[in-house]
This record gives C-alpha cells, structure tokens and sequence, in this order.
C-alpha cells in the first residue's frame, strides 16, 4: 500500500471564505507526516481544485476529512469508493461525534487526533490486522462495531511538521503562491467552553502550543515564497497572553511581521501592551466571537463576556487600527426579533469592518446539541443544512421563519449600499471591497436559498416537524462515477 489519497470535501453552500482557498490543516499535515515516510500522498481540497475521480480511484486507501456541514457530501463519495473496493477512512470533527453514522458508510473511522498514530493506522491497514492497538479508531470487526480507547492529546505539537502544501492538488508546483492568505497553526485547544461550540471536544480545553521556534520558522518559509499574509488557524490565538506576547515580541525582533489576522476574545482589549504588539506585529483583521448584545444570552452560551467588555474591545482595537470581523449567533432561547434588530444597529453604530450574522446550530458534540436533542426540538438531521446559516431547531421566543427571514434582513442591512457609500466617502477602499463582496454574496446567498425561507415559512404555518428533503450534496461525483463505470476504468468494482 503506497498511494493514499485525502480528501476535503467543498461545503453545500456559498459563506464567507467562498473565494479565498483555506484548506483545514488535518488532512495536510497528516498527509505531509505520511509523505515524509515514504508513502504516496495527495490531497484534494475542493475550494483550492476539483477531485479527478479517476485518479482517486486508483488510490490503495482513501482519507477523507469531514465536518457537520459536509458530511453527507463525504458519505456519498465513500459510498462510491467502496463500491469499487476502496479502503475508506475518515476524520474530523463530525465523524468524531458520529462514529457509528460514519461506519454505515466508511471502513474506519479516526475519532479525535490522529497525528501521532497516522503511520501505525496505516501499516495496520497494510497488514489486515493490528486495528485494536490504534487509538481512538473505530471500526467493524465480525459484524461488531468497536471503538478503540482515545489517548490524550498530543503534548508534543513541535513533533507535527510544517504543513506541506504541494501536496494538495492544484499546488503541486506553486505551493504556497497559490494562497492569498496563508494558514498557520501555532496552538491547539481552548480553555473556555461555549455551548454551541465543538472544538473542546475535539481539541480539549487544555492549551498546547507549538514553540516559538517552530512557528518563526513557518512564517520565515512564507517570506521566502514571497507571501505576505497569514491567517493564524489557532481557535483562539490570545488565549495565553504571556505566550502570545513573547511570540509576537520575537516576531518583531526578526522582522518576521506579515499582515496576519486571528481568532481572538474581546479580553483582548483588557491588555494595552498585547495590543501594542499585536499592531506593532503587523495585526490587520481579528475575528471575534462577540455572539450577542443581550447579556442574558451571552451567560446561555457560557461566553464569560459583557456587552461593556464587547464595546470596550471594539473601541480599544479600532483605536490601534486593527479591523475587526465580528461573528454574532442569533436564536438562543432568550432571543426575540428585537435582538436581531437591536444587533444590527449595534454592529452598526459600532463601525464594525463586517459581520457574520450566524443562526445557532446544534452541532453534535455540543451542550447544544444535547439538549435540543433530549428536548425533541431539532427539526431535521440534513446535516448539509447545519452551517449556521439555516434553522434547523424549533427556537422558543420566534418562529422557524421570523429567525430565517430576519436573519437575512440583518445580514442585507449590514452590507447595503449605503453602508458601502459611507466606507467610500471616507476613502477606506479596503472595506468598500469587503462590503461589495459582502453585498454581493448575501444577494446570490438569499436568491439560492428561497426554497428554504418558504420552507421555514411552511413549517412556521404547519406548527409541526416537516421534515425537509436533503439536499443532492454529490450529484456531480456521482455522474463522474457513473461514466467511468460506464467506459471499464474501475477494475474493483463491486456488482451488486
């Protein structure tokens, strides 16, 4: 078994990095640990190019990475692998929650990390045997499904290498030339514990970071390739505060200071000296987790944050210069349409550079999940809807359509015209571009999705669970599928 092939399959719908190729780090950097020990690896990530089935078809095992939102797309690709007697493994975050859902599916399943047993996986799978030894797999033996213990984190995050980009189909020659922005991880984990949020989890609440050293030399690679733009994948990069002080600090002192941008909290705002470094390391943009202006919700989500400390910060980072992306969650149980309006006019009154408007989402794996679940208020598992752009839970103080269709007004009242014309007249030409494209994309956005705001509109009438059909995730693989069954180019394939 030498050639293996991952897969990261594109999300169902258009959101915010639509344009900007941003492959997630696993599939990467586990495929970069295999290449590095001789194995054959390619990665397609569908944002960056599109799958050649035809040469994933001659893959001796395939990996393919999957998150809530496009999982059914990833089911329906490994149902097509195995049909032509592929080996077919998966990771991610869903698969991590849903293991026994995935194994309908897939041959095995990689729960939680699986960096530093990538290499003794797939040896098992060269062999046929040694399966119970790898952690966290799981997997049918005998017709039984068996999950296999999780280990710990992984302590040791300088033991992973900088991620090998060449790897991915499309950048075999341009390597990192290809990105506008470049993805950098210098941590995992996060010490606090939202609610809605699934990255403890996966990732657990305790804080490991990759040296100084280690990331300095990532971003010294990005130099060389003539890039000038990161995006530090941390879930919450400032989360450390000493830590994240003395890598700036060290940056600075090497002249290691590209536009970079961040998640962050607004305890930010709290330090003077961390914002100094942060501007004076190059911070363009930071994206926030500011989820709510009605205090009530914000101690649901277990945010340990005020809308003083969310005021504050934003106040504190424009005064440095830093931009700011603000992500708001609307439809928690204590929400009305009032609070959407009310958010709007905060984000605006406030200046923010641009916003997610998002919807609550009971992502598996989530306190949010688990209680709606136990509650019988989640309406429909077409897991491609759960984006945080479609309701898809009966929320408490609004109605299935009021949460929709006052979602998208808000989201069309941020990036209106008149909100482009004011940027304008102050020459900010930068966020005239962010806020076209925000225009733009909410428009094609709100037309593509008319189906479903009827939908809630229905259902909202009906006063009762309609279940919407899924959406056709993989229609195109399989076509491609089908006319290479058609022309004799799948040897393994398995006739039923």
């Amino acid at each position: 078994m030498k050639k293996i092939i991952f897969i990261e399959p594109n999300p169902p719908d258009l959101h915010v990095f639509t344009k900007m190729p941003l492959p997630r780090l696993g599939t990467v950097l586990l495929g970069t640990i295999l290449r590095q020990n001789g194995y054959d690896v390619k990665s397609y990530v569908e944002s960056v190019a599109e799958v050649d089935l035809k040469d994933v078809l001659s893959a001796d095992a395939v990996g393919i990475s999957t998150i809530t939102s496009t999982s059914r797309r990833s089911y329906e690709l490994a149902k097509l692998l195995k049909k032509a007697g592929i080996p077919v493994f998966m990771g991610g975050p869903h698969v991590t929650y849903m293991p026994d859902e995935a194994l309908e599916v897939c041959d095995f399943v990689l729960r939680g990390e699986a960096d530093d047993h990538i290499i003794d996986f797939i040896k098992a799978l060269e062999k046929g045997s040694g399966f119970s030894a790898i952690p966290g797999l799981s997997y049918r033996q005998d017709g039984k499904v068996t999950h296999n213990k999780i280990t710990p984190f992984s302590k040791d995050m300088d033991s992973l290498p900088c991620p090998d980009f060449s790897l991915i189909s499309g950048m075999e020659t341009s390597g990192l030339k290809k990105f506008s922005i470049t993805p950098v991880m210098t941590s995992r984990g996060c010490p606090y514990d939202c609610s809605f949020c699934s990255v403890t989890g996966m990732f657990g609440q305790k804080y490991r970071f990759r040296s100084k050293e280690k990331v300095l030399e990532e971003l010294e690679n990005i130099r060389r390739h003539g890039k000038n733009w990161v995006f530090f994948y941390d879930d919450n990069f400032c989360a450390h505060k000493k830590r994240t002080k003395e890598l700036l600090s060290t940056m600075i002192a090497k002249g290691l200071t590209p536009h970079w941008t961040a998640q962050v909290r607004v305890d930010v705002a709290k330090d003077p000296e961390l914002l100094d470094l942060m501007k004076k390391s190059g911070c363009h943009t930071v994206y926030i987790g500011l989820e709510s202006i009605n205090p009530k919700t914000l101690e649901a989500y277990n945010k340990k944050q005020s809308v003083e400390d969310i005021t504050n910060c934003i106040k504190a980072l424009h005064k440095k210069g830093i931009r700011i992306h603000g992500m708001f969650v609307f439809g928690s149980d204590l929400d009305t349409t009032d609070t959407i309006h009310e958010t709007v006019r905060f984000a605006k009154k406030n200046d923010l550079d641009s916003v997610q408007f998002l919807i609550l989402t009971p992502l598996p794996g989530t306190k949010c999940y688990r209680d709606l679940d136990q509650e019988g208020r989640i309406i429909t598992k077409d897991w491609s809807i759960y984006d945080a752009h479609h309701v898809v839970y009966q929320p408490k103080l609004m109605s299935y359509y009021e949460l929709q269709s006052e979602t998208m007004k808000a989201t069309k009242q941020f990036y209106s015209i008149p909100q482009i014309a004011k940027r304008a007249v102050r020459f900010d030409l930068f966020n005239v571009g962010i806020k076209t494209y925000g225009h733009s994309l909410t428009k094609k956005w709100i037309k593509n999705n008319q189906h479903f705001l009827e939908y809630t509109r229905t259902l909202t009438n009906a006063g009762k669970s309609i279940e919407l059909a899924a959406k056709k995730t993989a229609e195109d693989l399989k076509e491609k599928f089908h006319q290479l069954e058609l022309s004799g180019s799948i040897p393994g394939l398995k006739h039923n």
